[in-house]
């Protein structure tokens, strides 16, 4: 308030400042008394409006008074100014016309305007409306660059968000309801079969329990992974951090999968630069970025192919690490999502045991929690996958 009527007080005096340097001091001492009166009467009211808007109701009632205000604060004005200076009926007359005619104009430009503007504001309450009762396919549609319209552009790229999010979600619902139902399933009929007595030879009863492990296997590696990677979009991470040497892991992980490449025919091999920067990070959690990537590769990757994992400097504080196959590749179309959860793309047909679809989600998870980023490089032939992480220095 104490700067509303700090303006009014300087404005009335800049006004009659200018009338005294035209019409002499008295003129102007008279101009300055009631300009400061009207000012910081207007100001109080003003600010009386504004302090009683819970009472009062709607910006249009708001809107309402405050012209209201400011159209009192013109005849007022100009009826004090006609009794006090003017000599002529004939001018008096003419500047209440004139004062009246602008009044006018300003109360009907300043509705239309609010009329606009409310209008947007409506626009936005019923799309957010709308929102609050589950639909998506809603939009405020507001066109123009003032703040409203920004608003309103904020709101429907919110919308948009969170028909996104939902479709997400009720795909990651699809997906784990079709990866819980098939080891289920394939558990029941175990079970059954044991619990009716079909199965009677020994060699028979250990296959099938061999089966039911297997399946009990899936289903907890499936439950976990979905677990962490809940755990890791919300930020639950409770890791003890340590300096790393990325090559020396690079180099043990590959030896722990040599097995698992050289049973599918596919060459791994590492291509480490020389004196490689530590990094401050989880040994096993970067361990099982490797792993995932390293078997996503192997999997992909046909009878005689390559893998190939190399790291070397990216800057002078981040260390890249890429892993490169000979595979078919990754179609456009699929480019953009092999990081989402469950998301599998459209099959190569290289191996028959393809995960649920869970390891490059959580590995982005995981090399972001470490302040990286993981993203799907362009090749030649095959996939490359890389991701950097900052180095101790940085």
């Amino acid at each position: 308030m104490m700067r509303g009527l700090a303006f009014a007080v300087v404005a009335a005096a800049v006004a009659a400042g200018l009338t005294a340097a035209v019409y002499g001091a008295s003129a102007g001492v008279t101009t300055l008394l009631i300009l400061v009166a009207l000012g910081c009467a207007t100001v109080l009211a003003a600010h009386a409006i504004l302090g009683a808007r819970s009472r009062i109701g709607g910006l249009r009632r708001q809107f309402a008074l405050l012209a209201a205000v400011a159209a009192a604060q013109l005849a007022i004005a100009v009826g004090v100014f006609v009794e006090l200076m003017f000599v002529s009926a004939h001018d008096a007359f003419f500047t209440v016309i004139v004062a009246a005619f602008a009044g006018a104009l300003a109360l009907w430009t300043g509705r239309l305007l609010g009329r606009r503007a409310l209008a947007d504001v409506d626009a936005v309450r019923r799309t957010l409306a709308a929102v609050g009762q589950g639909r998506r396919d809603v939009a405020t549609e507001l066109a123009g660059q003032d703040e409203l319209a920004r608003l309103g552009a904020d709101v429907d790229a919110m919308v948009a968000r969170l028909a996104s999010e939902e479709r997400a979600r009720r795909g990651l619902i699809a997906s784990v309801s079709h990866d819980l139902r098939t080891p289920l399933t394939s558990l029941r009929l175990l079970v059954d079969a044991i619990d009716d007595d079909l199965v009677t030879d020994p060699a028979t009863r250990r296959d099938y329990l061999r089966r039911i492990s297997t399946n009990v296997h899936a289903l907890s590696s499936l439950i976990e992974d979905l677990f962490e990677l809940s755990r890791l979009e919300a930020g639950d991470i409770r890791w003890s951090m340590e300096h790393v040497m990325l090559g020396e892991l690079v180099q043990e992980t590959i030896e722990a999968m040599r097995p698992h490449a050289e049973a599918g025919a596919v060459a791994v091999r590492a291509e480490l630069a020389p004196r490689l920067a530590a990094t401050r990070a989880n040994p096993e959690q970067i361990q099982r970025v490797l792993f995932n990537l390293i078997q996503n590769a192997i999997r992909h990757t046909p009878a005689d192919g390559s893998v190939v994992v190399r790291a070397a400097p990216a800057t002078e504080d981040a260390i890249e690490v890429e892993i490169a196959d000979t595979g078919p590749g990754i179609a456009g179309d699929d480019r953009e999502r092999v990081f989402e959860p469950f998301f599998q793309g459209g099959g190569d047909g290289a191996r028959p045991d393809a995960g649920a679809g869970l390891g490059l989600a959580i590995s982005r998870a995981i090399i972001e929690a470490h302040g990286g980023r993981i993203w799907l490089a362009d090749a030649e032939r095959g996939t490359c996958v890389r991701f950097r992480l900052p180095t101790t220095a940085a």
